[in-house]
């Protein structure tokens, strides 16, 4: 039918029928036919993929994509995603090999213990932190990220960009995590901050602030990026999801309001599977809210 239509105007539709051995009915009759029932599901499936596409940075693969459109009431089988999202040309962000040097290990500096020994798990929220910096490259220079990341549901409670690598940027990032965490019920006594060697990590100044903050620090005894794996997993979503698809980037003030958009977008909306395919902020109120009506109930 697609190649009568697009060669009618020059021999006919009854010429090419007679050639084809199809018969001119037939093709009349395909034409006038309205949208079957799977076709117009289709097409109204394929308006929700690319809304949801558009919502969540144009990152959403497959299985998110199917996890997504499930939790908001459209029921739908994950292989016709698949097949919609190839009709529309939409693909999962894939994760690239971008390495550059950004934290500087002290050799001769006393280096606390590895407490947490590559084992990223946590029993609830503000027990381990990890925190790791990273790079940005702009047309005016390297811009440097640091970023502090709760264990148990991968939420961002802390970040910073700025132009250098000196303490202040990991300090900073540390103090917007505190500020975020300490004023809630939970205590920070008893946390472990997690991160690798660097030199920014290891500073008089960062370590006291973790201690007068009743943190623990633990650095990766081994060196090399398994040590913060869970750290260098996020950062990679980062770079991946947002710097390398939405670049290239100007200098500092454009990457910062765009990473705050993605901070917020990672918090509150991105499925992770990690937390029951949920995202990290509503993963956490579900943990309290069964903390609290455990609580609440009463003793048998």
């Amino acid at each position: 039918m697609a190649f009568i239509d697009a060669h009618r105007e020059q021999f006919g539709v009854e010429p090419i029928c007679q050639v084809l051995d199809v018969a001119p009915a037939t093709y009349y009759a395909a034409r006038n036919r309205p949208p079957s029932t799977r076709e117009q599901r289709d097409e109204q499936l394929s308006a929700e993929i690319i809304r949801l596409w558009n919502d969540n940075f144009e990152v959403y693969g497959v299985r998110k994509m199917w996890k997504a459109l499930n939790r908001q009431g459209v029921a739908v089988a994950r292989c016709t995603v698949a097949r919609l999202m190839r009709r529309l040309g939409l693909s999962g962000a894939v994760r690239g090999d971008h390495k550059r040097r950004t934290t500087i290990a002290e050799p001769l500096c006393p280096r606390p213990a590895d407490l947490v020994e590559r084992d990223f798990a946590a029993p609830a929220p503000n027990r381990l932190w990890v925190a790791d910096l990273t790079y940005i490259h702009t047309w005016s220079g390297f811009v440097y990220a640091a970023f502090v990341i709760d264990v148990f549901s991968r939420m961002i409670v802390g970040w910073r960009l700025t132009d250098h690598l000196r303490t202040d940027l990991p300090l900073d990032a540390l103090e917007m995590a505190i500020w975020r965490r300490g004023g809630q019920a939970d205590t920070l006594d008893g946390l472990v901050h997690h991160s690798d060697r660097g030199c920014q990590y290891l500073s008089i100044r960062y370590t006291d602030r973790l201690a007068d903050a009743g943190a623990v620090s633990s650095v990766g005894s081994r060196g090399d990026s398994y040590d913060n794996a869970l750290a260098e997993s996020t950062i990679g979503l980062y770079k991946t999801e947002l710097i390398h698809r939405r670049g290239p980037w100007k200098g500092l003030d454009d990457v910062e309001i765009a990473t705050m958009e993605w901070v917020d977008w990672y918090n509150n909306r991105r499925l992770h599977s990690a937390c029951q395919d949920l995202p990290p902020a509503e993963y956490e109120a579900l943990y309290r809210a069964e903390i609290n009506s455990a609580t609440l109930a009463p003793a048998t």
